[in-house]
């Protein structure tokens, strides 16, 4: 299963709607053509995968013209990031020259919201003033931070650990995917968006040129918002060897272990202090897995169960309604739903 199917909870989305209603979108219709079902919305646990939060981020990206789509003072038109972006790397030569150009040249976009850099003995603060935003979407807000810090990964070529993520919104309920955004310490109620680097990553060369930018901003928003293949904590190191046992008997810890190099007491040591298991891992691949196969109609219920490694569909039904407090038809494709094998009752 590739990283882009990582899934996100359904809080995330209901952000948006209540964006949508205060500005008068019809947003039923975008969630409908993003696959997003609104039996979702009850049940708190509920996902969805980013290929439908970006289908829908992308529709309202279209219906609104607005880059920020309400972060700024005035609509900030597409097509805005990758002229800054161009400007940027035609004139910076590592990241502390690239992140003086940014301010400098957000500074010359209307409506944008007021972008500065504060240095210290030890740390670079790159911030974003939203202090005149009304209810800032959380959702937006991490998109922005994540898209500045995976554009400065990109354009050097290699991993740069944040020491910190500030966010201007009280911290949510049922969000769990900070660490897979951010792979950082995150602060919440904070009076700025920020980002706070070591100062030592500042004479990081940039090995990329305007003429790449295209294919980065192409990707957005999903594969900006989520940390791909690499990533350097052990539970992205985990989650990497176990994807591949999807479906046959799981790497035992001591397997895992070894070939991470430590012993299983420090594996299991250093999960929780990630603050995970390998069970929880292994239980969130199978229920992404399972959402991203769902919410595209690929397969019966039956034929997932078993391709899971379930022994049955009612065993699959059963984990997926304790992962996510659905039954997996709430997933389905409409027209889809209920449907397990011909001539088998659907289960529910």
């Amino acid at each position: 299963m590739p990283d882009s199917d990582y899934t996100i909870p359904i809080q995330r989305v209901q952000s948006f709607v209540a964006l949508a209603l205060r500005r008068g979108w019809d947003i039923e219709p975008m969630m409908r053509a993003a696959g997003i079902s609104p039996m979702l919305f009850a049940q708190g646990r509920s996902r969805v995968t980013m290929r439908q939060a970006s289908a829908l981020v992308r529709q309202l990206w279209a219906i609104t013209d607005d880059e920020l789509m309400g972060l700024g003072r005035t609509a900030v038109p597409r097509g805005t990031s990758r002229l800054v972006g161009s400007a940027v790397l035609a004139t910076a030569h590592d990241v502390g020259s690239a992140l003086e150009r940014y301010v400098e040249f957000n500074r010359a976009i209307p409506g944008t919201p007021e972008v500065y850099m504060t240095h210290s003995a030890e740390e670079t603060v790159l911030a974003v003033d939203l202090s005149r935003v009304d209810r800032p979407i959380s959702l937006l807000v991490d998109a922005m931070l994540a898209t500045g810090h995976r554009l400065l990964e990109w354009a050097t070529g290699r991993r740069i650990a944040l020491r910190r993520v500030e966010v201007p919104y009280p911290k949510p309920d049922d969000v769990d995917d900070y660490n897979l955004i951010f792979a950082a310490p995150v602060f919440f109620d904070a009076p700025r968006a920020a980002m706070v680097l070591d100062n030592a990553i500042l004479t990081t060369p940039l090995i990329r040129d305007e003429t790449e930018l295209g294919q980065f901003i192409a990707r957005a928003p999903a594969d900006l918002l989520i940390r791909h293949e690499g990533g350097v904590t052990v539970t992205d190191q985990v989650r990497r060897m176990l994807i591949r046992d999807i479906g046959r008997e799981w790497s035992t810890t001591e397997q895992l272990a070894t070939r991470l190099a430590m012993s299983p007491q420090t594996l299991r040591r250093k999960l929780r202090a990630e603050g995970t298991s390998i069970r929880e891992i292994r239980d969130r691949i199978l229920r992404d897995a399972a959402i991203d196969s769902l919410s595209r109609g690929a397969e019966t219920i039956a034929a997932l169960s078993q391709r899971l490694g379930f022994s049955e569909p009612s065993a699959f039904t059963r984990a997926f309604r304790r992962w996510t407090g659905s039954a997996p038809r709430s997933y389905q494709p409409r027209g889809q739903r209920g449907r397990v094998s011909r001539g088998s009752a659907p289960y529910r």
